[in-house]
């Protein structure tokens, strides 16, 4: 905060930025999502005895100036499509430090993929028919890490659980021999690891013991067919602290728990180390960002609820209609003043559903007020729509007590760009 009380992050007021840039607005401080990288980095360094490499998530926040930041800390990348393939390679991240996941690769997809040299994820075999005939006549083999679902469920929302049985992501157990038996036999195919994750948005740490186990249960499978893997790579899921009731493990504590497990089973099945993957993505990204906006229209229902609307909602930040997320948020400057009323923050958008926050308590406030919804680093910007033909917000990097601008807001023009009006709908009347 300044002086006057008013809120700040990376040494810029946020009243401020909403009126130099307009709302809604993406803001991200890099020296939170440094410290972030730093923290994964550091903690491996720390507790595993073997080499580790820490790959960022991009499907949380997918730009090319993230990408810049995160390869700049040592960081590798995780992509899921061409355009996050793309972003990582524009904004400068190795491919040697990049791997495509996906559980319905395309043929594009996967050729670009081959083109640069990234590690592909084997999700199925449709990637593995894909590959044999993509990889027909490459001078060098292609690298592959085989992912599975390890059949262990954690307490979180059902559209975010990955790791039970019932999953689309992934090989069977059951079916790993017959994979790795098969991929033995293609001169083209390098599995250099293994890959299996539990879910997004977990607090609890004994699943992270129970999936080394099962991991390295792979591994030794695996180097028993002949293949030399080196890698296992335990996903992500490390959750934030949304709203004050939450209570996430710390970057180290977490990164500790899955490091220890991980060198435990080995040792217990007396295989060489792997090198240690791990795929932090809210975990980095959501608390370096907010989400300004602009107060707007109320309307005061006498015995039931005061609706207080933003310039923005469901297009900009889908994760409460789609997931019930909860959040917090302040008003840009008068974040510590006392509430006076209990209000629901309501989208713009012509959906009933279109809700960011319930009993929000909230001080005396006007139209024209910028009101802050913290740790929206994650899964806003990426999962944004243009739903009632809404632009995307732009997106600002803070810090220094300077702003840049990292994605320029999108003008209702643009929305148009795509459209082709057939002739003969031209004449009117």
């Amino acid at each position: 905060m300044d002086a006057e009380g008013r809120l700040s992050v990376g040494g810029c007021l946020l009243s401020e930025l909403a009126h130099r840039f307009g709302t809604p607005l993406y803001v991200l401080d890099e020296l939170s999502l440094r410290s972030s990288c730093r923290a994964y980095r550091e903690a491996l360094e720390r507790h595993y005895p073997g080499p580790a490499l820490a790959l960022y998530a991009s499907k949380a926040n997918s730009s090319l100036a993230i990408t810049a930041l995160v390869a700049s800390e040592g960081l590798g990348l995780d992509a899921v499509s061409a355009g996050e393939l793309l972003t990582a390679i524009e904004g400068g991240m190795p491919p040697e430090r990049i791997v495509l996941h996906g559980n319905n690769k395309s043929s594009e997809e996967l050729a670009l993929a081959l083109q640069h040299g990234v590690t592909v994820v084997v999700d199925n075999w449709r990637d593995v028919e894909l590959l044999t005939e993509l990889a027909r006549g490459r001078p060098g083999p292609v690298p592959l890490m085989l992912r599975f679902t390890p059949g262990i469920e954690c307490h979180t929302h059902e559209y975010i659980r990955t790791g039970h049985l019932d999953s689309k992501f992934g090989f069977d157990p059951d079916q790993l021999e017959e994979v790795l038996t098969h991929l033995a036999t293609c001169r083209w195919a390098q599995v250099r690891g293994l890959h299996a994750h539990i879910g997004s948005q977990i607090f609890e740490l004994e699943p992270h013991r129970d999936l080394a186990g099962v991991l390295a249960d792979a591994l030794q499978l695996a180097r028993r067919l002949g293949h030399n893997v080196t890698d296992l790579n335990v996903g992500g899921g490390l959750g934030i602290r949304y709203v004050e009731s939450d209570d996430p493990p710390s970057i180290d504590s977490w990164v500790q728990v899955v490091a220890e497990a991980v060198a435990a089973a080995c040792r217990e099945r007396e295989l060489e180390l792997p090198r240690l993957l791990c795929e932090p993505g809210r975990s980095l990204v959501a608390p370096a960002g907010v989400t300004l906006y602009e107060l707007g229209s109320r309307k005061q229902i006498p015995g039931f609820s005061t609706y207080l609307a933003v310039d923005g909602g469901m297009s900009d930040n889908p994760r409460p209609i789609t997931y019930q997320s909860s959040y917090t948020a302040c008003l840009a400057d008068r974040p510590g003043a006392a509430a006076v009323e209990t209000v629901t923050l309501a989208g713009k958008h012509c959906e009933s559903g279109d809700v960011l926050l319930r009993e929000l308590p909230l001080p005396a406030s006007k139209p024209g007020d910028v009101l802050v919804v913290l740790a929206t680093g994650a899964y806003n910007a990426s999962m944004g729509s243009n739903y009632n033909r809404i632009p995307r917000p732009a997106t600002v990097l803070v810090g220094d007590g300077r702003a840049e601008l990292v994605q320029r807001r999108e003008r209702p023009d643009e929305l148009l760009r795509y459209d082709v009006l057939p002739e003969r709908l031209r004449s009117v009347g």
